[in-house]
């Protein structure tokens, strides 16, 4: 008993050796983009690594934010640009830098598309799991072969779809092909399999209508996996900068990352310029994996084995 306690100990040690040292090797990207982003360009460029900051600056944020200017927010009547040839605007908000711009273009984008994709992959893998429908097999493995294909393959019809929309150049066009996400509806598939039919039967012999019974009953089941679906989506939104190039051509609505981008076009390469915008476009995602990381492992563990 006393050798089985000592081995336990051990590896308990072990464990928590590993996980910390796992911890600092994926933070360590982290503390190095926050530091550069405050270092001053002779620490940056310097031969021999600077691993904390010989003075703190904040030249390359000033870089950042002067270069550009553009109005905080532009509201545009929905599919107006579809009958006027240009987007017709109802507000236009004050001049700011054009990086918070990019910024709250780049959050609208992935908290519309986090929001829309979560209600949608809910609804679908309910009725995949709960609902009895002639071809609901061959559906749900056309979803699992669309989870195969890479977005490459889909571009050109999708172009079409948001040219003949008239939604060029808008944040729709990068949300809407988001929406109907197939790894969500499987993610969500699998979790309401774990619903007990006989609380649905219940429900509808109380006469409960579906949507209230959606809403009152399998929602609560199923919150573990959207939540980590939410964080999911985020991510993926925020980071698919490959569907952000190709959509989106103007200035005013360029993500964090396109605004960047544009900005070492136009000089040299700015190493300083590049830290500053990553640790500004690092915090939503941070926020939000806050505000969802209770769901999140628990999330990954129950649905995503579940079949």
């Amino acid at each position: 008993m006393k050798t089985l306690s000592g081995r336990s100990k051990a590896y308990k040690i072990f464990s928590v050796i590993l996980l910390v040292l796992l911890a600092l090797f994926f933070l360590f990207p982290l503390y190095w983009i926050v530091t550069g982003a405050f270092k001053p360009a002779a620490d940056i460029y310097a031969k021999e690594p600077v691993w904390w900051p010989s003075e703190w600056v904040t030249t390359n944020f000033d870089n950042l934010f002067n270069k550009r200017t553009a109005p905080l927010w532009e509201l545009a009547v929905p599919f107006s640009s579809y009958f006027a040839g240009k987007p017709v605007y109802f507000s236009v908000g004050p001049t700011v830098p054009a990086a918070f711009r990019w910024l709250v273009n780049t959050v609208f984008m992935a908290v519309t598309a986090m929001i829309f994709t979560c209600i949608t992959a809910a609804m679908a893998g309910y009725a995949l799991a709960k609902k009895r429908f002639r071809g609901r097999g061959i559906l749900f493995a056309l979803i699992v072969c669309a989870m195969a294909l890479p977005k490459q393959v889909i571009l050109i019809p999708l172009l079409k779809e948001m040219g003949a929309l008239k939604l060029m150049n808008n944040l729709w066009a990068v949300i809407f092909p988001t929406i109907g996400w197939p790894f969500g509806v499987f993610l969500m598939k699998q979790f309401s399999e774990s619903i007990p039919g006989e609380i649905l039967e219940a429900a509808r012999v109380d006469g409960s209508s579906e949507l209230r019974t959606f809403t009152t009953i399998v929602v609560p089941m199923v919150k573990p996996g959207i939540g980590a679906l939410a964080i999911f989506t985020f991510i993926n939104s925020w980071n698919d900068y490959f569907m952000q190039l190709i959509m989106l051509t103007g200035g005013s609505q360029f993500t964090i990352a396109l605004g960047i981008a544009t900005l070492q076009a136009e000089t040299s390469i700015d190493m300083g310029l590049l830290m500053a915008g990553a640790a500004l476009a690092s915090i939503p995602i941070i926020i939000i994996f806050l505000i969802f990381q209770k769901y999140f492992t628990q999330g990954i563990t129950m649905g995503a084995v579940k079949g």
